[in-house]
């Protein structure tokens, strides 16, 4: 599966002010109820902060991976954002992070889930694509950075 079937224009924030960990959390699974309504707000928060606590998904270079495995979706959806200021994340570089790319994927889509999750740890350990994200001025830029990246 493309990276960038998972995501959409409405799916892309540039400048998020998320606060914390835990608020940014709370406001992308408020976004992904309002605009899946087979997703519950509560349901989706609880199982991106019940992976953290299994183990920050910060992976370094104030990057992040957010995911997990839902019940019921249909199929993967995922949500880019890069905040406004970086939180604590408590990433493996103990960094804090500013690039996150949420991920939700099918109970049972575990090989989907891994594959998706290495092309974009893959993407992200790149120095210039990171660069680039950061640099955008707009969601709509940020976009267009993002299906560069990932085509």
């Amino acid at each position: 599966m493309s990276i960038l079937s998972l995501l959409s224009s409405d799916r892309v924030f540039n400048n998020l002010e998320g606060g914390s960990k835990k608020r940014t959390l709370e406001i992308i699974s408020e976004h992904l109820a309002q605009s899946h309504s087979d997703l519950a707000e509560e349901a989706v928060f609880s199982g991106l902060i019940n992976r953290e606590r299994l183990g920050s998904t910060g992976i370094g270079d104030g990057v992040a991976i957010p995911h997990c495995r839902f019940p019921g979706l249909q199929e993967a959806v995922g949500v880019f954002v890069r905040l406004a200021t970086p939180v604590d994340f408590d990433a493996i570089d103990n960094r804090p992070v500013d690039l996150m790319f949420f991920l939700l994927v099918p109970e049972d889509a575990c090989d989907q889930h891994l594959a998706t999750l290495g092309a974009l740890a893959e993407a992200f350990s790149k120095e210039d694509n990171r660069n680039k994200m950061r640099s955008a001025a707009s969601d709509s830029e940020l976009m267009q950075i993002l299906e560069s990246t990932f085509n």
